[in-house]
């Protein structure tokens, strides 16, 4: 009864098994970030350049940019990112010829700088399929101990080779105790697909479970797209909230003070650091050098604690990590003052972060589920007092949540 049973369950085992270690290995296995410039590029070019442009062959409004380095210089490519009139004009006829395929339509003119190109051109000759940085910097190196999609796929092959091994072992005992004539692995691999195939049900089982690994897949690259939790960049000063926010506690609303005022929490400028850092001018990590970084923006001496005279300052050019698309409507003043919703809520443990990373996901389907289980807050809450009684009269013995106010209704968020 036994060897009938493993002949004919054999290659089920070995298909379910296969799709168990596919599936857990592909939702956990981490997608390390090649570098800084990848990252930076990806986000220029996706704020830029991705209503015309998509990372693969097909054509949008402009052709797909996928293998773009091979096919052109990369000071060609500068030269047409950044003024394509131009270069059409200057007589280059690769650039009228791409002028002229499109329908005499001459590319925006971008002009970035430098640093920024080398960024984009990171990006376009290296385009990472996914980006995700663990949540901090004392974790940051086990990323390149990640197991590899390919190393992946060898132990799986290697562990069903085993189970074959094994079982094809078995039946031989079983056989062989019953003096039946012994099969080597390749003759089992062999008759079991033949026994398999012979069988339609069999058939059947491995169309719906081969469809059925296809749609996860699928659902799972789809519901990543424009999902970047954990978008961890590199900042032009290494600014640790860690130590400002949570060894020193200063208030987040001290340097995002439009958070409290307006729809945007801002970014701080350099004359708010400099409340601090005209007297203090060595940082707990990184000692002198990045405060010396603020220094050179504002034109400061930090030896006669003055501003120098006819400096022409700089702006620090700090990378956004978090951003909605524009179709979306957020307002922080309304968060954080009427709803008293804390910066953590969204923007995660800030407090213990060195280096500052998305922490939430940030789509739809987040805020909406935030809607539905938050409830609205009535205390201090003077300007709306007759709002409230309205609701509390209305879901008298109800939990109030923001859903209830309006709070998924489409026109909310969406212009």
């Amino acid at each position: 009864m036994m060897i009938p049973f493993i002949n004919n369950r054999l290659p089920l085992i070995i298909v379910f098994v296969f799709i168990f270690f596919s599936t857990a290995f592909s939702q956990d296995a981490p997608v390390v970030v090649d570098s800084a410039a990848v990252l930076k590029g990806e986000q220029i070019f996706k704020a830029n350049c991705t209503s015309c442009h998509v990372m693969g062959d097909k054509k949008l409004i402009g052709p797909g940019l996928l293998g773009v380095t091979d096919r052109r210089t990369k000071e060609w490519l500068k030269k047409w990112i950044n003024s394509s009139s131009d270069f059409i004009a200057s007589g280059d006829a690769d650039a009228i010829a791409i002028y002229e395929e499109y329908n005499k339509v001459a590319m925006p003119s971008y002009y970035f700088e430098d640093a920024d190109y080398e960024a984009v051109y990171a990006y376009l000759k290296n385009p990472p399929v996914k980006v995700e940085v663990l949540d901090t910097g004392d974790l940051l190196a086990a990323e390149d101990e990640g197991i590899k999609t390919s190393t992946q796929l060898m132990f799986i092959g290697l562990f069903l080779l085993l189970l074959v091994y094994l079982l094809t072992s078995l039946k031989n005992k079983l056989k062989a105790s019953l003096k039946q004539e012994t099969e080597t692995i390749s003759e089992t691999l062999f008759n079991q697909f033949n026994l398999f195939i012979s069988n339609n049900r069999n058939v059947v089982f491995v169309v719906v479970a081969s469809f059925i690994v296809v749609v996860k897949f699928s659902f799972d690259t789809l519901s990543g797209v424009g999902v970047y939790t954990k978008y961890q960049p590199e900042q032009p000063i290494a600014f640790s909230h860690k130590v400002h926010a949570g060894e020193n506690g200063v208030d987040c609303n001290y340097c995002h003070t439009s958070a409290r005022k307006s729809k945007h929490s801002g970014i701080p400028s350099a004359n708010v650091c400099m409340n601090c850092h005209t007297y203090i001018n060595e940082g707990t990590i990184t000692g002198t050098t990045e405060i010396s970084k603020i220094y050179e923006a504002v034109g400061f001496d930090p030896d006669s604690k003055t501003y120098i005279e006819g400096y022409e300052q700089q702006p620090i050019k700090w990378v956004r990590i978090h951003n909605l698309p524009d179709l979306s409507y957020f307002n922080h003043s309304q968060h954080v003052v009427a709803g008293k919703v804390e910066c953590q809520t969204c923007h995660g443990p800030i407090e213990e972060m060195d280096v500052v990373y998305q922490h939430a996901e940030l789509t739809m389907g987040w805020c909406i589920d935030c809607h539905r289980t938050t409830e609205v807050a009535m205390e201090g809450n003077e300007y709306y007092t007759e709002l409230h009684a309205q609701l509390k009269e209305k879901y008298k013995g109800q939990k109030i949540t923001v859903d209830k106010i309006g709070g998924i209704e489409c026109g909310k968020c969406h212009y």
